[in-house]
């Protein structure tokens, strides 16, 4: 029998979540349907009941998909099937794994899996706020450990206003977005991209999400205890020896200490030496123990070198290579790298390094997006790189990973709201990490920002990016904030929280903490002093390139555009695109056209000014309306009896009239001496109103002859009755007309064809 338990939960806009287990998938260890709209997802937890052998860390793995049904479309491809997750899903994916894996306990080690599935959405309401709150539900009501409930919220301020879970159409509107996922207590994520806003604003958005996150966290912790799941599985994943972690720390502790108060820049000398602290204590181990105890004193030594380096900075303010809390490692920077690029830049703080590229390309080098709710194009790509070698690990190079994917997007938000308004290119930077000790992703937005400047991209204000980090005491009210992390500081820390920003303000954020009971206090003193970091590496990067390369240089492709009247995009294409294949043709250029806000947006982009003059120049004929009374240079067409077709402007005719061609009385048009073929100056006298037929002239270019009087056209006769449809007297009756000649020759082509 079913036993469905439903929750609720209400936004402050009405709008309401339903939260449902004991319908769908009861044989995972949790499973909630959560619904808000016309958006479904389901969630589903299990985890192993025992941990796999070795295992002293949390192997939790998240996955979120997107089904093309839940939008009623079919995924591309030959197998018409979903396939790989998209960037959007491993981002997400992300987003919730960041949550959740702290709140684990520590000593649970079991194989878990968490999976999100979208079922339905039509769009409007954006799933992946709701990912969260849908895994921890799902949590919740299972017997797996977890000191949670969480909730993930999406916070924009559109017109001034928090808005918890925007609509896509709001997210439009929003100088401001944010994910935060939060305990009940405390923050414990955040990510987010920004118009320059202040550190105050920033504060005051992560106050609003956690608000409506404590709400849904109430409801998860009711929808538990409806369930029955308070009492969680006992488990016991670890095997402890108290006397060998005492011994542990009482002869490992002091050395560990000194080697941290050293002040050594050098990373690899740091770990050898840490690492031959440990190797020491397992030597002096009787050699029989040595293997049985191995595993268990290097998780001591472990935490022996975390708790030396955490007091070492509490203490002393000593740091791991020497620095203060607020001080930013050496940096060196410079442009123009490497020559075959558009743009370049090596940026290098410390021990970590980028390596960044950028390429401007044309509107068909830009990114096709076909997701489940998303299609469109990208116009600016950022893509990061991590190679083995850069930490000096002897691995081979893999595909790109799902951190990889993540500080790239972080950098991608940090850099795109401060590239120009109607900027005609299609932009990628690469950032390849060829040193790595600590942020590398705030490395790559300097870098980016740099490599943007040396392409001469007229950037709206430079974006320098700074990873922060902290030090707590649980036993005692002491912390430090600590500017420029090392990956070791990360690590070992509390938080790892990067800012980015220009001058003006922050323009992308995400953070992640590791303790509880961050209070809003420490969260402020961390984003002052990492605008004071921001602000010095701006400095650094001023110094390098003071302002964007004047030109571009020479092998970027130049790119004008152009828009026209909608009605007009026709013509442009041509039949069968006809017209915009002989433009390129002729000139040598690229060009594309596209419908957008009921006009026709052309882009032509060539390597040389002479091949986007010449497309100009064909494009503007096509598109130039006639005007009266201007001047044109046509070419004759054909001839009749009466006159002269001239095309005066692309795919446009007009009847040069013999009596317009000189203000002498021409008998013929064989006298007047024009031929197919000619080109003529004429002027456009007249537009017919009702036909659009146009008349031109030559001899109104001409000087009036001295008292030339213009000729009155005879009154024309009476021709009598008109004549009925049988022709009158002509009817049938041919006879007086003779027999019909068959020597008339051919009949006449008025086309000349």
């Amino acid at each position: 029998m079913l036993n469905p338990i439903k929750k609720t939960i209400e936004l402050s806009d009405g709008r309401v979540i339903t939260i449902e287990t004991g319908k769908l998938a009861k044989q995972a260890d949790g499973a909630v349907e959560l619904r808000m709209g016309n958006t479904m997802l389901l969630a589903t937890v299990v985890s192993a009941k025992e941990a796999g052998e070795g295992v002293d860390f949390m192997p939790l793995q998240v996955e979120y998909k997107e089904k093309f049904s839940s939008n009623g479309r079919f995924p591309g491809g030959f197998l018409k099937r979903e396939g790989r997750a998209s960037d959007y899903e491993i981002l997400t994916a992300r987003l919730v794994d960041r949550v959740l894996r702290p709140l684990f306990p520590d000593n649970y080690h079991a194989d878990t899996f968490v999976n999100i599935t979208m079922y339905s959405s039509d769009g409007v309401d954006m799933p992946d706020a709701l990912a969260g709150l849908a895994a921890s539900a799902a949590i919740a009501v299972s017997d797996i450990p977890f000191n949670g409930p969480i909730s993930e919220v999406r916070v924009a301020r559109v017109d001034g206003q928090f808005v918890i879970n925007p609509t896509f159409a709001q997210l439009e509107k929003a100088d401001m977005e944010l994910m935060v996922g939060a305990t009940y207590d405390n923050i414990m994520m955040v990510e987010g991209e920004m118009d320059e806003v202040s550190e105050t604003d920033l504060l005051n958005a992560l106050k609003a999400a956690h608000d409506a996150i404590k709400e849904q966290c109430k409801v998860q912790l009711e929808l538990a205890e409806a369930v029955g799941a308070t009492v969680k599985r006992e488990y016991c994943h670890e095997v402890n020896d108290e006397d060998l972690r005492k011994d542990v720390r009482e002869k490992c502790y002091d050395k560990a200490y000194a080697i941290a108060k050293a002040g050594c820049a050098d990373k690899h000398w740091r770990q050898d030496s840490f690492d031959a602290i440990c190797k020491e204590y397992i030597e002096a181990l009787p050699e029989e123990e040595q293997e049985e105890k191995t595993p268990l004193v290097k998780r001591y030594y472990h935490d022996v070198e975390k708790e030396a380096v955490r007091r070492c900075i509490l203490d002393e303010g000593i740091r791991l290579d020497g620095r203060k809390t607020t001080d930013i490692r050496p940096i060196w920077c410079e442009v123009d790298y490497i020559p075959g690029p558009h743009g370049s830049a090596v940026f290098t703080r410390g021990e970590t390094q980028s390596l960044s590229t950028v390429t401007l390309g044309t509107k068909l080098d830009e990114k096709i997006l076909d997701e489940v709710l998303t299609q469109g194009r990208e116009r600016f790509l950022l893509h990061y790189n991590f190679p083995p070698f850069s930490t000096g690990e002897a691995k081979p190079v893999r595909g790109v990973g799902r951190r990889e994917i993540g500080h790239g997007n972080l950098a991608h938000r940090a850099l795109k709201r401060m590239l120009p308004d109607d900027f005609p290119y299609v932009c990628r930077i690469v950032s390849d990490i060829l040193e790595s000790n600590g942020s590398s992703s705030m490395a790559t937005v300097c870098a980016g920002t740099l490599a943007l400047l040396d392409a001469g991209v007229k950037m709206k204000k430079p974006v320098s990016g700074i990873a922060m980090g902290l030090i707590t005491d649980t036993e005692s009210d002491k912390y430090a904030v600590l500017s420029d992390i090392l990956g070791d500081e990360d690590h070992l820390g509390d938080m790892d929280f990067k800012v980015t920003g220009t001058v003006d303000g922050i323009t992308a954020t995400q953070m992640d903490i590791k303790c509880d009971g961050l209070s809003y206090e420490i969260l402020e003193k961390a984003l002052l002093q990492a605008r004071d970091g921001r602000l010095h590496i701006l400095g650094k990067i001023n110094e390098t390139i003071p302002a964007p390369r004047e030109d571009y240089k020479p092998h970027v492709p130049r790119i004008v555009t152009l828009t026209i009247p909608k009605e007009l995009i026709g013509a442009v294409i041509g039949p069968g695109g006809k017209i915009i294949q002989g433009i390129q043709e002729a000139s040598g250029a690229t060009v594309s056209i596209d419908e957008i806000d009921d006009h026709g947006y052309i882009e032509v982009a060539a390597a040389n000014k002479d091949a986007i003059d010449k497309a100009m120049e064909l494009i503007n004929a096509i598109v130039e309306l006639p005007e009266e009374g201007k001047v044109y240079t046509g070419t004759v067409r054909s001839i009749l009896d009466f006159g002269a077709f001239v095309e005066f402007m692309p795919n446009r005719d007009g009847l040069l009239h013999i009596s317009e061609i000189s203000w002498d009385r021409i008998e013929n048009m064989e006298a007047s001496g024009i031929k197919e073929g000619d080109a003529l100056e004429v002027k456009l006298i007249e537009i017919d109103k009702k036909t659009g037929k146009y008349r031109l002239s030559m001899r109104a270019l001409q000087p009036k002859p001295e008292g030339y009087v213009e000729r009155e056209r005879a009154p024309r006769a009476d021709r009598g009755p008109r004549r009925d449809n049988n022709g009158g007297n002509r009817g049938n009756n041919r006879g007086d007309r003779g027999p019909r000649k068959d020597n008339r020759g051919p009949r006449r082509n008025d086309n000349n064809e």
